[in-house]
């Protein structure tokens, strides 16, 4: 895979998410998504289940350290902290996520999740530990 493709896949979860890569930042480690929550992601609330709002927020984080790493390197989750910070409708959001540090073994990243109206409804700090992918045949 090349670093644009592997920048730009879409994972089945990601798919679900109604995730759209709109930018990479492969210089500084940043990314710009979009994502759409659908009516099935309503809690007993009528808004979005927390646990989706993490998910959405993993993606982004992780994004902008896979953003900065070599073709061979990829990055997996060990730590990731949420803010939930108001209610947020069924509808689409952006998220925006930088990298804040790394070295060769980690990386911390954080990212906001914003509704339409541009209103921050939660924020992530992700800790992500560097490893080598795993090359399939298919690669």
């Amino acid at each position: 895979m090349t670093k644009n493709e592997i920048l730009r896949f879409q994972p089945p979860v990601a798919e679900l998410l109604g995730r759209e890569v709109i930018d990479v930042d492969t210089e500084n480690g940043a990314a710009t998504l979009h994502f759409l929550a659908r009516p099935d992601f309503a809690n007993r609330h009528g808004t979005v289940q927390g646990g989706l709002i993490a998910a959405m927020l993993d993606s982004a984080t992780a994004l902008a350290l896979y953003a900065v790493l070599p073709v061979e390197q990829t990055a997996v989750t060990t730590n990731l902290n949420v803010s939930f910070l108001k209610p947020a409708c069924i509808g689409p959001f952006v998220a925006v996520s930088k990298l804040l540090s790394r070295d060769h073994r980690y990386g911390e990243t954080s990212a906001e999740l914003r509704d339409p109206d541009g209103v921050v409804v939660a924020t992530a700090v992700a800790k992500l530990r560097i490893v080598r992918r795993r090359m399939t045949t298919d690669e």
